[in-house]
C-alpha cells in the first residue's frame, strides 16, 4: 500500500516538479550574466594608475579614501583601490582608481598615517579555492536538478529497467466485489475458494489440502476474466499485485526475466498475496516454435516465470491468477500441476446469465418500467458480458437522441440489432436496379429459411444497408447453441445458397453479392467434412488440426497430414454438400415462386419485414403491412458493427468444448 501511495505521489507531483526544474534553469541562466556584469562593473570605471601617480596624489592630499589589500601571491605585493579628487572640466569629481604595486613597509606606514588609507587582510585561501570550484558546483547542480532528479521522479532510471511494473492494488480504491460479477457462477465459486483460503487457511490445511499455486482463467474475449480478478482483489484482505503479460517485454535483453524475479521478490515480502497476470499468452507461448530459434527474450522471461512458480526456492503463500483467451498456444510446462494447478473456464453466459449481467449493468442506466430484460436475454444468444454492456450503452444513446426520458423496449431491440448485425445506413445511395436485386436476394434467403425444418426462426429481413451489407436476413435461435447437428448445417447451407438462386431468376444474371454466402457455406461444409465427421464417405476422421489461427513457425514447416487422394476426396465431399444445399434451395424457390415475388415486392415497398410477416406470406399468401413507426424515433446511428454475413462454423479447440459458440448471422 505504501508503494501505491508513493506511485500516486510521484504521478501527482509531476507538473510541480517540472515547474521547479524550469525555475532552476531560469535562475542558473540569470546568474551567469549577473556574475559577469558585477565582475566587469567592479573595474569598469576604475582608473588604473601608476606607483608614481599614487605618491603624487598622496602628496597633494587628493585621495579621498582607499584600501590596501594584502595579496596572497607575495608579501610585498599590494592591491590598492579607492577614490581621489579630480578637477577636470572645471568640476570636482571623485574618480575610482585601482593599482597593484609593491610597497615598502615605510611607504605603507606613511600612507596609513594620512588617515585616508586603511589596511584590509584579503589573504583568504579558502575563499580562493571556493571561487575556483564554483564552475564545477554549477555544472553539478545542473546535472542533479535537470537529469538525475527528473529520472528518479519518473521512476525510469537507467537502473530501474529490471524493476517489476506490477501495481499493488489498494483495497480502499477497488470497489469491485463478487456482487458485480454475474453469469459465471461456477467460475466465481472456484476463485472464491482462494479468497476463503487466504482468510482461513486452517480450514483447508487440517484435512491435508493444499491451495492451488496458480489459477488460469480461460475464455472468449469479453466474458469477464479481468473483472473476476478485480472482484477477487476486492474480496480478499491480502495484497494484490496486477500486471499485464506485455509489461514483461522490453527492448533490452534480459529485462523480462529480471522483472519476473523482482515481481516475486516483492510478493514474498507481502505473503500471503495474489498476483494477477492479464493476457499471459504474451509471454507464455510454447518455446522453440519461433523462426529465429528458441533463445529469444520472450523465452527467457517464460523460463524465469516457470522457475519462480515451482522451482527449488519456491515459497508458499503466493497465489498466481492468469487470464488468456488463447490457452492452445501456452507452453505445456506452464500448465502442469504445481504451476497452474487449476483451469477455470469462463464461458459465454447462458440465458439466465445474460439476464443477470443485464441487471448488473442496468443499474447504471435509466430503464423504463415496462422493460423486460428477460426478452432481451433470450434474443441475445452468444453475446458476451462486454457486448451486453455495449448493448445497454447503445440503447441509452438511441434514447438520448430521441429525447426520451428513459430507455424503452424498442430502444433495447434496436440496440441489439445494431450490435449484432451493424447499424442501418439509410443515407446510402442505391439505384433501383441494386434495390431490386437486393430485394430478391434477401427474399430468397427468407423464403428458404421459413420453408426448411431445421433452421432457426426468422427474425427480420431488410434491404436497408446495415453494416457492410446491402441487405440482411436475420435469424435468432430459440435456445443457446451448445452443439450443431448435421441437418441443421445442411439446411443453413441451403439458406445461404438461396440468395444467389433468387437473384439469378429475376435479373437473369449473377453478381458479386453472394460472395459472402459462398465463403460462409464453404467454411461450414469444410468443417463438416474435416472436423465434425459428418461425411459418410470419409467417416469420423480429423483431417488437419482444428486451429483457428496459424502458429507461425509450427505451421509453416508442417506438411499435410493426409494424402493427395484424401485431399481430392475432401474437395469432392465439400462440393457435394454445397451442391445438395444449392439443389434443395433451387427446388424450393421454383416451387414457391409466387411467394418469393410477394416477399420481394413487400421489401421494395416497406424495406423491412419481420419474421412473422414473412411466415404469413409463405403459409397463407397474405401480407399484413408493418405498422408505421412513430415519427419521433430517429433511425439508429452509432459505431459500425461487424459485417452481417452467415455464421462461420469455427472448429472448437479440443480442450475447450464450450468455445466458439457462433452468433446468429445475417446474409
Amino acid at each position: 500500500m505504501a508503494e501505491d501511495n508513493d506511485s500516486n505521489r510521484s504521478s501527482g507531483s509531476g507538473p510541480n516538479f517540472q515547474a521547479r526544474t524550469w525555475i532552476v534553469w531560469i535562475v542558473i541562466a540569470a546568474m551567469i550574466p549577473l556574475l559577469l556584469f558585477f565582475q566587469k562593473s567592479s573595474g569598469q570605471h576604475s582608473r588604473n594608475i601608476t606607483h608614481k601617480t599614487l605618491l603624487e596624489l598622496v602628496a597633494s592630499n587628493l585621495v579621498e579614501s582607499a584600501e590596501i589589500n594584502y595579496s596572497s601571491q607575495s608579501q610585498n605585493l599590494r592591491v590598492v583601490h579607492g577614490k581621489y579628487y579630480s578637477f577636470e572640466g572645471g568640476k570636482t569629481n571623485l574618480v575610482p582608481f585601482n593599482i597593484e604595486t609593491r610597497l615598502t613597509q615605510a611607504t605603507e606606514d606613511r600612507l596609513l598615517e594620512t588617515g585616508s588609507f586603511t589596511a584590509v587582510d584579503n589573504n583568504n585561501i579558502f575563499l580562493q579555492i571556493l571561487i575556483g570550484l564554483l564552475p564545477f558546483f554549477v555544472v553539478g547542480a545542473i546535472i542533479w536538478f535537470v537529469f538525475v532528479r527528473q529520472i528518479k521522479a519518473a521512476g525510469k532510471g537507467a537502473l530501474s529497467f529490471g524493476k517489476s511494473k506490477a501495481r499493488l492494488l489498494a483495497k480502499d480504491k477497488n470497489k469491485t466485489t463478487f456482487k458485480d460479477v454475474a453469469g459465471v457462477e461456477e467460475a466465481k465459486e472456484e476463485v472464491a475458494e482462494l479468497v476463503e483460503f487466504l482468510k482461513d487457511p486452517k480450514k483447508f490445511q487440517k484435512l491435508g489440502g493444499r491451495i492451488p499455486k496458480g489459477v488460469l482463467m480461460v475464455g472468449p474475449p469479453g466474458t469477464g476474466k479481468t473483472l473476476l480478478a478485480k472482484a477477487i482483489a476486492g474480496e480478499a484482505d491480502a495484497s494484490f499485485f496486477s500486471i499485464s503479460g506485455s509489461d514483461f517485454v522490453e527492448m533490452f535483453v534480459g529485462v523480462g526475466a529480471s522483472r519476473v524475479r523482482d515481481m516475486f521478490e516483492q510478493a514474498r515480502k507481502a505473503v500471503p498475496c495474489l498476483i494477477f497476470i492479464d493476457e499471459i499468452d504474451a509471454v507464455g507461448r510454447s518455446r522453440g516454435h519461433g523462426l529465429g530459434g528458441g533463445n529469444d527474450e520472450r523465452e527467457q522471461t517464460l523460463n524465469a516465470l516457470l522457475v519462480e512458480m515451482d522451482g527449488f526456492d519456491t515459497q508458499e503463500g503466493i497465489i498466481i491468477i492468469a487470464a488468456t483467451n488463447r490457452p492452445d498456444v501456452l507452453d505445456p510446462a506452464l500448465l502442469r500441476p504445481g504451476r497452474f494447478d487449476r483451469q477455470v473456464t469462463v464461458n459465454l453466459p447462458d440465458v439466465r446469465g445474460r439476464e443477470a449481467i443485464l441487471k448488473v449493468h442496468a443499474k447504471n442506466v435509466k430503464l423504463d418500467g415496462s422493460v423486460d430484460l428477460a426478452i432481451i436475454a433470450r434474443g441475445t444468444p452468444g453475446f458476451s458480458g462486454a457486448e451486453l454492456a455495449n448493448l445497454l450503452n447503445e440503447a441509452a444513446l438511441i434514447a438520448a437522441r430521441g429525447n426520451r426520458k428513459s430507455i424503452g423496449q424498442a430502444e433495447l431491440e434496436e440496440a441489439r440489432d445494431k450490435v449484432r448485425w451493424g447499424r442501418e445506413r439509410r443515407s446510402m445511395a442505391m439505384t433501383d436496379e441494386e434495390k431490386r436485386g437486393t430485394a430478391w436476394h434477401e427474399a430468397g434467403h427468407a423464403l428458404v429459411n421459413v420453408l426448411l425444418t431445421h433452421t432457426h426462426p426468422l427474425h427480420k429481413v431488410t434491404i436497408i444497408p446495415r453494416g457492410q451489407a446491402l441487405g440482411s436476413t436475420m435469424w435468432l435461435p430459440k435456445d443457446d447453441l451448445l452443439s450443431r447437428r448435421r441437418k441443421e448445417l445442411q439446411d443453413l447451407i441451403a439458406v445461404t445458397m438461396a440468395g444467389r438462386i433468387a437473384e439469378e431468376l429475376v435479373i437473369d444474371d449473377i453478381s458479386t453479392g453472394a460472395s459472402g454466402d459462398i465463403q460462409q457455406a464453404t467454411s461450414m461444409a469444410k468443417a463438416m467434412v474435416m472436423h465434425y465427421g459428418m461425411s459418410d464417405k470419409l467417416g469420423m476422421v480429423l483431417y488437419g488440426e482444428a486451429n483457428e489461427y496459424v502458429f507461425l513457425g509450427r505451421d509453416m514447416m508442417r506438411s499435410k497430414e493426409y494424402s493427395e487422394t484424401t485431399a481430392q476426396a475432401i474437395d469432392s465431399e465439400i462440393k457435394r454438400i454445397i451442391d445438395e444445399g444449392y439443389n434443395t434451395a433451387k427446388s424450393l424457390i421454383e416451387s414457391h415462386r409466387d411467394k418469393l415475388e410477394l416477399i420481394a415486392k413487400a421489401l421494395l415497398e416497406y424495406e423491412t419485414l419481420d419474421g412473422q410477416q414473412v411466415s404469413d406470406i409463405v403459409k397463407s399468401g397474405t401480407f399484413t403491412p408493418p405498422p408505421v413507426k412513430p415519427s419521433d424515433i430517429d433511425p439508429p446511428t452509432g459505431a459500425q458493427a461487424a459485417t452481417p454475413l452467415p455464421e462461420v462454423i469455427k472448429p472448437v479447440p479440443p480442450k475447450l468444448p464450450g468455445f466458439g459458440s457462433p452468433s446468429p448471422a445475417a446474409a
